[in-house]
């Protein structure tokens, strides 16, 4: 039951690479001679991207997240002009993002009720939430999450060191009651968060850790979820031709390769290990929003 209900749910992902793929490549063929180029927001040296799209997506398979660390290099390399760096960042990690949702959820265990429907409330979250979210400023956001991420990882550690209990059992791979709630209506908060310019990874990561899930289950619900929003947006992004047609292609190409080097590291990592990964990851979140808040605040 549980293979036949994940069958249909990777079918449909496939759907949609398959949509996103003709778009993307039939867009980049009708323009070859200006990808040839170098126009529409594109400069060379093309390996340039290459090495951005390898490294920023191998970190993002570990949890780290790709748009932030990849739109810094952007701005240092002058690789991609700067009115082009959203479409670019959606485009070009649409294939890598979709490649880590197969290996992720083919790869770890998780419970069906649970992973589709963190996915579906981080998804009606970035559809939905827009406009409640956009009320608050970026500063109050950054700095709210970035207090209560290094509180989460500070909790996170003293589990795993054994001072406290009753936080990530480490072998839990679902949600059920009250708990399954409470991971909807927080997911749904964190797709909400998407729109502000707030990663989902991370949060997500604290999230299932507190809620007594296996640190590896929030592979699969992250990257699920960000495989089905990606596709969608990018879309919009092309047919608009708001992207970096030759950088976006070879991004795509090189994370893919970073993607598939990175997992098979997650994926034989021991449980404590992977615990370990998931704290750096939330604290170093932590740290990049306060300092994005009091950078924003000297401004």
């Amino acid at each position: 039951m549980f293979m036949d209900a994940l069958t249909m749910l990777l079918g449909l992902l496939a759907l949609l690479t398959g949509l996103f793929s003709i778009t993307f490549f039939t867009d980049v063929f009708d323009h070859r001679e200006e990808r040839a180029k170098g126009t529409n927001g594109g400069r060379s040296p093309l390996w340039i991207s290459g090495v951005i799209g390898l490294v920023t997506n191998f970190f993002d398979t570990l949890g780290i997240g790709s748009f932030a660390p990849m739109t810094a290099l952007f701005k240092a390399t002058k690789v991609v002009d700067d009115a082009v760096i959203p479409g670019t960042l959606n485009v070009a990690n649409t294939l890598p993002i979709i490649f880590m949702a197969f290996w992720y959820m083919n790869g770890i265990e998780v419970d069906f009720l649970t992973l589709t429907s963190l996915i579906g409330a981080s998804t009606s979250g970035a559809w939905l939430g827009a406009g409640f979210i956009s009320k608050f400023s970026k500063q109050t956001i950054q700095l709210t999450m970035g207090l209560a991420l290094f509180a989460t990882a500070s909790i996170m550690t003293l589990s795993v060191v054994g001072v406290i209990d009753g936080f990530g059992t480490g072998d839990s791979i679902g949600l059920t009651g009250g708990l399954l709630i409470v991971g909807v209506v927080s997911h749904f908060i964190l797709g909400a968060l998407m729109t502000a310019g707030v990663g989902l990874f991370a949060p997500s990561m604290a999230v299932v850790y507190l809620l007594g899930l296996s640190p590896a289950v929030a592979f699969p619900i992250m990257m699920g979820a960000c495989a089905f929003l990606l596709p969608v947006a990018s879309i919009k992004f092309i047919r608009e031709g708001k992207y970096a047609r030759k950088q976006s292609l070879t991004i795509a190409f090189s994370g893919i390769l970073g993607v598939f080097i990175a997992v098979s590291i997650v994926l034989n990592l021991p449980m404590d290990a992977l615990a370990w990964l998931v704290i750096g990851v939330v604290i170093f979140t932590s740290l990049s929003m306060l300092q994005s808040y009091f950078n924003g605040k000297a401004v």
